[in-house]
């Protein structure tokens, strides 16, 4: 009977022990391949706001946490006074152009001029040279050659104003071209301005924080509202020193949260802290905790939004190869 006592006790010492060395396998191998990491879940966020204009807000259609579409109005500025700018540009664009109109009608009217002044010319080259043949041969007198040659100089006069009516024409032509232009730059300068009193979403995304309310007069660069990118959002995690030198930029990692127990999102390490800070109140992790820690980010695709701002999670970050990807996001 003592006999298959001892014998007894000596198998459960042996299955204890087995039980013992798997269970020590297997936490170094775990402690081995992955690491654990707890934080909050953070979201890529943009302050939006109206800038190089000043009035008054008369459109707000959003609240916080209402989620809006890329190129959605976010804001709406009373737009009279940049509206009143553009009609100005517009009526000052429509002046230049009847001006450059006229100076080509006046370029025309000069070049047909001439064309008329140079076969009076020639014509009255034509004359002086009968009359001076005719007096050369005694058959007119000497006034009726003069009043020949006179002709001839009022004709050569009256080309040689209108040829510099035609450059003054030209060089008008050029101005109102410089104006039309300078208008045109003005005009698309005014409707610029007026584009900025209308807000839109330049991307997707939920508001987390509107900084402002109806009839506040704003001023350029003043937060309106705040827009966070929840498309890809990432997990604020820090990990011991005695941690850091078996992580590394890139290295893949699962994130899990209590809210969605049976899900995990795939995520990798996007950043890593160069310098050490204190471990944050907030943060709880499943080690003993340190005084110093590291900062590191993993980045999470979150398509169906279901991981939101704020919201606690954990990271298992396997302790493998990295991951080669140009997704990340710093």
């Amino acid at each position: 009977m003592k006999k298959r006592i001892v014998l007894l006790v000596v198998v459960l010492m042996l299955g204890a022990g087995t039980w013992a060395a798997h269970a020590l396998l297997f936490k170094d191998a775990a402690s081995t391949d992955s690491l654990l990491v707890s934080g909050n879940i953070e979201a890529h966020e943009s302050v939006v706001s109206f800038k190089a204009v000043l009035s008054r807000v008369v459109e707000l259609p959003f609240d916080e946490g209402q989620w809006v579409k890329a190129g959605t109005i976010l804001a709406r500025l009373d737009d009279s006074d940049y509206r009143q700018q553009v009609a100005i540009n517009e009526a000052a664009l429509r002046v230049q152009e009847q001006l450059l109109a006229s100076a080509m009608q006046k370029l025309e009217a000069a070049r047909a001029t001439i064309a008329n002044d140079d076969a009076d010319l020639a014509q009255k080259t034509l004359d002086y040279g009968r009359s001076q043949k005719l007096w050369n041969e005694k058959i007119i007198s000497s006034d009726q050659r003069d009043h020949t040659e006179t002709a001839l100089k009022q004709s050569s006069a009256a080309m040689q104003r209108d040829v510099a009516m035609e450059r003054s024409a030209q060089q008008d032509i050029a101005v109102a071209e410089a104006n039309i232009r300078n208008a045109s730059e003005n005009l698309e300068l005014a409707k610029i301005m007026l584009g900025y009193t209308t807000l839109r979403a330049p991307f997707s995304g939920v508001i987390i924080t509107r900084q402002t309310e109806l009839g506040e007069v704003m001023q350029p660069g003043t937060p309106v509202v705040t827009i966070a990118d929840l498309d890809h959002v990432w997990l604020r995690a820090y990990v011991a020193e005695t941690d850091l030198g078996r992580i590394r930029w890139g290295q893949a990692a699962t994130v899990h949260t209590d809210t969605w127990p049976g899900k995990a999102y795939p995520g990798q390490i996007s950043f890593i802290a160069s310098e050490a800070e204190f471990t944050p109140k907030s943060v709880e992790t499943h080690k003993e905790r340190v005084t110093l820690v590291y900062r590191i980010k993993i980045d999470v695709e979150n398509p169906r939004h279901e991981l939101k701002p704020g919201m606690p999670a954990d990271a298992t970050i396997h302790l493998g190869p990295p991951v080669q990807s140009g997704n990340s996001r710093g």
